[in-house]
């Protein structure tokens, strides 16, 4: 009977003695994790904004509640959490530009005013931080690919043939290599547009481009960049911005949504099309229409460019 008690008692002292370091404990942690991802930066806060409402690791329950979320467009979200194991947790994600184009990404939890059984796991079963770090990284790897995928995305459609309008633009011709064509174009359209801005001509249109010369292979070209304008211009004879017209004129359309690295394949669909329906393209030289301006549209999944190569019209046309 008194090894019972002995015992008993023992068992109790181990109790408040357990009690006692586990109230003693941190009641509260940090956990902090960023990655680098090679995408702009309102493209990866987009991506993370539209999940924010699910549970992105195992650490919040069903049990927790999201009290608010505030979010700093391209900069920052917050978001706050209660429970009954957590009185107060604060989930933060900071977007950070880099000189390269990447963006880094930052999750930081905060949690505090553990509950005393909360605390109680934690002790008796190990760091619950490092578990958590390990989901975090897992959940900014996830991250990485969605914002991959998204960026990936494309579709090309042929539209068939349609007549395009023609009229008045200012354009300057050049020759590039595939490695510099992107850098090229958007040299001549800033001229462009300085040219512009200086004698106040206003654009009727979006920006084009005229294929005098086209190799799909390596990607070089002769090309003249061009932008639309209502009427024709009187330019001095030693300006680099000259006038041209285009001729109102039937054309194949195709339209690609999607990232510029996929014009190739659009090209060659095209001219597949024109083969297999067994169309011939006429003398006037093809061209491209960008739709929407790719400095204000950060994923290229949703850059429109459409595709015309104007075609002879047969006698019932004339």
């Amino acid at each position: 009977m008194k090894f019972i008690k002995y015992l008993l008692f023992l068992l109790l002292i181990a109790f408040i003695g357990m009690a006692i370091y586990i109230a003693v404990q941190p009641n509260d942690f940090e956990v902090t994790e960023s990655t680098t991802i090679n995408a702009p930066k309102a493209v990866v806060f987009d991506i993370v904004s539209d999940t924010t409402d699910v549970d992105w690791s195992s650490f919040w329950k069903s049990s927790e509640t999201m009290q608010k979320t505030i979010a700093t467009p391209n900069d920052s979200i917050h978001q706050t959490f209660t429970s009954k194991r957590i009185k107060k947790s604060e989930l933060k994600w900071n977007f950070v530009s880099n000189d390269d184009g990447s963006t880094t990404v930052t999750r930081k939890l905060d949690a505090d005013n553990l509950a005393f059984m909360t605390k109680a796991k934690f002790a008796l079963f190990g760091d619950n931080e490092e578990e958590l770090s390990e989901q975090f990284k897992a959940d900014l790897e996830s991250i990485d690919k969605k914002v991959a995928k998204s960026m990936a995305t494309y579709s090309i459609n042929v539209d068939g043939i349609t007549e395009y309008g023609g009229g008045f633009y200012l354009y300057k011709t050049i020759s590039s290599t595939g490695s510099n064509k992107s850098t090229t174009m958007r040299e001549q359209y800033d001229d462009i547009r300085t040219f512009m801005n200086a004698h106040n001509i206003s654009a009727s249109g979006m920006p084009f481009t005229i294929y005098i010369e086209m190799n799909l292979e390596n990607g070089n070209v002769i090309m003249s960049n061009a932008i639309p304008v209502s009427e024709r211009v009187i330019i001095a004879e030693d300006s680099n911005v000259l006038n041209g017209f285009m001729e109102r004129t039937k054309a194949l359309k195709v339209t690609l949504r999607g990232n510029h690295t996929n014009l190739k394949e659009a090209w060659t669909i095209a001219q597949k099309y024109l083969k297999d329906q067994n169309i011939e393209a006429s003398e006037i030289s093809p061209f491209e229409v960008y739709k929407n301006d790719p400095a204000q549209l950060p994923n290229p999944a949703h850059w429109v460019t459409e595709i015309y190569i104007p075609i002879k019209e047969s006698a019932e046309d004339l």
